[in-house]
């Protein structure tokens, strides 16, 4: 047996060309295309054009969209691996920027990357990947940059407070007295009282915002609670008998004990996750194509459940230009049903396939073969909706939803490896988000042209 020469010290060049580094069809090389294709003239004109050269922000943002693609999202461990990795050594054309410029563009740029993930589904559609015709919406618990652990209640806080200020009044006195015998050796009565003083300053400041939000909700409660009168009266008076149930119950006012608020990213929220637990998360909402599975629409929500996004991510969809606003039909799972909803797709003229409940399982088989009974002339948009739903045609369609944008979550926790947020904030968490998407649409579009 002949083995290959354990050799390191002849002397290897790397080809004089970048572009021999790399096989043609190398995700990497296509990053490059597609984003030195993008209009970025939003982004070259941001910089003041004074001092040293900088790198150009096509550089940059193919850096960080292949980083994210590949699990690599540290702008350090970017750093490093344009020394260690041959395909980030292609992108940066074999120069290093600092893990700093990378961080800053990331967070300065953020917003402005909503342009580029648009300009790149232009592409998509410009290429005939698909018809944009049927989506799927859902959403997906993402860890905060933060600890649950540091999240502080409203009950707790004053418990917190009151310890502390009777702790400062035991130190007071104390150091006013002449006695001071039973202080520890060592010990700083002023560093002491400064020190818990601190604490009670920034646990006001936790409290007011705690108080802030709970005005909010109380703001939003009473003017649900007044609708749900006005329509229990205006059935009373239409019907001329009293509305059965139980009356609305009115808001309470003020914060709650269990209130909470994150000392590390106080706009993250403590969220149920899968698998069971309660977890310091942000709601990342998708709206995926189900022919091509690119992300039409991301965003970022603090809602602990799916209820209220319809409305707003098919608003985001319609500010899509041309042929990427405006699908046939939309999926989406029970946990977005709701008759408001509902009409909210029809008023877009957008047909929706919203789950009303879970489906039992093992069903009998005959279903699967018979169609409802015909619709009734008059029936509401809900009721068409469910009988829609009930067809041959209806479950075919409603099918294509769990194959889409659950594998599509999927892949970008477990393969891209992408489980936590790095920034912190929402309006950071949203644009942070974005990019995740821009980086999963690019490697999809990679995969679907050898196709």
């Amino acid at each position: 047996m002949t083995f290959h020469a354990i050799d390191r010290d002849t002397d290897y060049l790397l080809p004089p060309s970048v572009q021999e580094w790399l096989p043609e069809a190398h995700l990497a090389r296509y990053v490059v295309d597609v984003v030195e294709g993008l209009d970025l003239s939003a982004l070259e004109r941001a910089y003041a054009g004074r001092g040293s050269e900088a790198y150009h922000p096509a550089t940059l943002l193919s850096l960080l969209i292949y980083g994210y693609a590949t699990g690599t999202f540290s702008s350090r461990k970017i750093e490093r691996a344009t020394f260690d990795s041959l395909a980030f050594r292609y992108i940066a054309c074999n120069r290093h920027p600092d893990h700093d410029t990378l961080f800053y563009f990331r967070k300065r740029f953020g917003k402005k990357f909503q342009s580029a993930f648009v300009q790149v589904l232009q592409i998509a559609r410009e290429n005939q990947l698909s018809r944009f015709g049927t989506v799927s919406l859902d959403g997906t618990k993402i860890h905060a940059n933060a600890s649950r652990h540091s999240a502080l209640s409203y009950g707790h806080a004053e418990k917190i407070e009151a310890h502390l200020k009777a702790g400062v009044q035991e130190l007071l006195a104390l150091a006013e007295s002449a006695d001071q015998s039973s202080v520890p050796d060592g010990a700083s009565l002023p560093d002491e009282i400064k020190r818990r003083e601190d604490r009670l300053a920034a646990i006001v400041v936790a409290k007011a915002k705690l108080e802030a939000r709970a005005k909010e909700r109380y703001a939003q409660e009473s003017a649900e609670y007044e609708a749900k009168r006005a329509t229990r009266a205006a059935k009373e008076a239409a019907t001329g008998k009293k509305p059965g149930g139980k009356p609305p119950t009115p808001p309470e006012s003020g914060p709650r004990a269990d209130d909470q608020i994150n000392l590390t990213d106080e706009e993250s929220r403590i969220m149920k996750v899968a698998g069971g637990g309660f977890e310091q998360c942000y709601n990342a909402q998708a709206v995926v194509d189900t022919e091509s599975m690119l992300i039409l629409v991301p965003d970022v929500t603090q809602a602990t459940n799916d209820k209220e996004q319809v409305e707003p991510m098919v608003g985001k969809m319609q500010e899509n230009p041309e042929g990427l606003n405006q699908p046939e039909t939309l999926l989406a799972d029970t946990g977005y049903f709701s008759q408001r909803n509902v009409t909210a797709c029809v008023d877009t003229q957008i047909t929706p396939l919203i789950a009303v409940k879970r489906d039992a399982h093992h069903s009998p088989w005959r279903e699967r073969f018979t169609e409802p009974t015909p619709l009734a002339e008059n029936a509401s948009a809900v009721d068409a909706m469910k009988h829609a739903l009930k067809t041959k045609a209806g479950r075919a369609a409603y099918a294509l939803r769990k194959q889409t944008v659950e594998p599509v979550f999927g892949i970008i926790k477990s393969v891209m490896g992408f489980r936590q947020f790095l920034l912190r904030g929402l309006e950071n968490v949203q644009n942070e988000w974005t990019l995740v998407c821009l980086a999963w649409n690019l490697k999809r579009m990679a995969a679907l042209r050898l196709q």
